[in-house]
């Protein structure tokens, strides 16, 4: 029987959390896999232990763009292969998209775009959906397992954000970006926290400069997602809410095999 604790988080820039404390955590918490989005970073603008942390194997994915977007995973286990990107040039130039395989089961840790910039962004955004379903979906009807983790920037149901009345006209809880959520569900694939809770009231997210972290005022827009087969496999998916040092918090995902 194998055992594997996921954890995934939106660092907000990995050079400023590795100021709060982003190491001290990787090294007391010691998931097995920590997925991060929004390292804003290219590997040699990072310090060799940030780069390579004791008893991780690293991988990175940067945007073209310095400074911007960009994902990483830090994993116990040697992963059987790794993938940047969909091969798509207008989604992997901003270092979105790693895809890790493992003995039991895809890993793809995304930092899915922002839509609220422009009607532009929001219609690269729902293209990005369409291609990551897309792949998730092809590898599942392969009859493989697949996660999908990471910051999806779109609270899916009025429990998954404390003000869903007032913001039900903003980018990330728009109509066609919720029914997205519905339709990777509906592809057989479930929101492995929604499995162990149910009630409102438990976020993700919350914007800085109101200090809406101090009130609960958030949003719940990072998860990990799983196709349905995986289900007596997951033991545990929880917001650990207690910890700081970005404006998201992590999330974590224990399956046993």
């Amino acid at each position: 029987m194998s055992e594997y604790r996921l954890v995934s988080w939106n660092v907000n820039g990995i050079r400023a959390a590795a100021k709060k404390g982003f190491s001290e955590f990787l090294l007391s918490d010691s998931p097995d896999v920590l997925c991060v989005q929004e390292t804003k970073a290219n590997e040699d603008q990072l310090t060799s232990s940030l780069r390579h942390p004791n008893g991780y194997f690293s991988y990175f994915s940067s945007a073209e763009k310095k400074g911007y977007s960009g994902v990483a995973c830090f994993s116990k286990y040697e992963p059987l292969s790794i993938k940047k990107g969909f091969d798509i040039p207008e989604f992997d130039s901003e270092g979105r998209i790693l895809i890790l395989k493992f003995p039991d089961f895809y890993l793809f840790n995304i930092y899915f775009p922002n839509g609220k910039a422009s009607k532009e962004r929001l219609n690269y955004k729902m293209r990005f959906y369409d291609e990551c379903l897309k792949k998730a979906s092809a590898l599942h009807k392969e009859g493989h397992n697949v996660i999908i983790c990471g910051d999806v920037n779109t609270a899916h149901t009025e429990t998954d954000l404390a003000r869903p009345s007032e913001n039900s006209k903003v980018s990330g809880f728009l109509i066609e970006e919720r029914q997205w959520i519905d339709r990777l569900l509906d592809a057989g694939f479930l929101d492995t926290f929604r499995i162990f809770t149910k009630e409102p009231g438990y976020y993700t997210w919350w914007d800085l400069k109101s200090k809406a972290r101090d009130r609960n005022v958030g949003w719940r827009i990072d998860y990990f997602f799983a196709n349905e087969e995986l289900k007596d496999n997951i033991v545990e998916s929880t917001i650990m809410s207690q910890v700081y040092g970005s404006d998201h918090c992590p999330i974590m995902l224990r399956l046993r095999f």
